[in-house]
């Protein structure tokens, strides 16, 4: 998604690399977040639902889910395969933590293939925010070039 629209990324406290204070990183991050909702590209991807906090306005929200089977999965590969009790309750209490957040559009990880995902969440990016990008506009360019050069070689 990030190399499609040409986006800055960053998640969970990597604001915090903006600035020495957490108030100063916080600051500057929401303004780059109000930016690129006027006309960027910025995926802030939350794991905390205090980090929602961040969003201005109009941000376009995506949930990106997996069946909690899946979940429990990639958790245990992260942790060298083993879960004990107490951190394997934690992916349950945690699975449902966004869903009634609001958001424009859910990707089912375990569903939808990645770069479908990024086609969905690109047409949903259009439709909320007609003023395309940069990145689509170049997109939309580099696609009309080719045409003129394949109609120019037939």
């Amino acid at each position: 998604m990030r190399t499609r629209l040409g986006a800055e990324a960053a998640s969970g406290k990597d604001y915090l690399r903006l600035a020495k204070s957490e108030s100063m990183a916080k600051l500057l991050f929401r303004r780059r977040l109000a930016a690129a909702v006027k006309g960027g590209d910025l995926i802030y991807v939350i794991s905390e639902p205090d980090q929602l906090a961040l969003l201005p306005e109009g941000a376009l929200r995506v949930l990106v889910t997996a069946g909690i089977d899946t979940v429990k999965t990639r958790f245990a590969a992260r942790m060298g395969g083993n879960l004990p009790g107490p951190v394997a309750a934690m992916p349950e209490r945690r699975h449902a933590l966004f869903e009634a957040e609001g958001h424009a559009l859910t990707v089912h990880t375990g569903e939808t293939a990645p770069g479908a995902a990024a086609e969905a969440i690109l047409a949903v990016k259009q439709y909320r925010f007609p003023r395309k990008s940069r990145a689509l506009r170049a997109l939309a360019a580099s696609q009309k070039t080719g045409r003129a050069s394949r109609k120019q070689k037939l």
